[in-house]
């Protein structure tokens, strides 16, 4: 059974009364997007309003000890840079494309920036790169990029 961390136990809980049952089996992870706190929160406010319904990430991350790569029917808790619980996504599908041809329908459905495939680029581009250098890896166009979408289950209540 995995470890739900302590800091987003209370909110498990109330997602698992809102269906009903436990569901921690399919519990993956508690985490943010990108890797810098503006947009982090901007990110998670996108996931929030509906527009972000799909994330990347470089397939060699998950080839690191101890990471776990998110299949289908997989739930994630989305939250902010502080570790504050915002929801819960499910993912829906997974596909795994070289990077440069990541589909323009991807860029649309992941919602970032304007929405199209050249800004979706440019700031993938720069972001695997910081990937790539922290677990010692040089980009290309080529590298596996694993495009994940999902959809939100569950929201924090007002």
């Amino acid at each position: 059974m995995p470890d739900i961390p302590a800091s987003i136990l209370p909110f498990w809980t109330e997602f698992e009364a809102s269906v009903g049952g436990n569901v921690a089996h399919r519990f993956l992870e508690a985490t943010y997007f990108d890797d810098n706190e503006p947009s982090a929160n901007e990110l998670a406010q996108l996931v929030l309003a509906g527009v972000k319904r799909a994330t990347a990430g470089l397939v060699w991350t998950y080839e690191l000890p101890g990471a776990v790569a998110p299949k289908v029917g997989d739930l994630t808790v989305v939250t902010d840079w502080q570790g504050t619980a915002l929801c819960v996504i499910e993912t829906t599908r997974i596909d795994v494309v070289p990077f440069d041809q990541v589909s323009e329908e991807f860029a649309s459905t992941e919602g970032e920036g304007d929405g199209s495939l050249r800004y979706w680029r440019e700031a993938h581009q720069a972001f695997f790169a910081r990937e790539c250098a922290r677990i010692g890896r040089e980009p290309h166009p080529q590298m596996p990029v694993l495009c994940e979408r999902f959809q939100v289950i569950y929201r924090r209540a007002a």
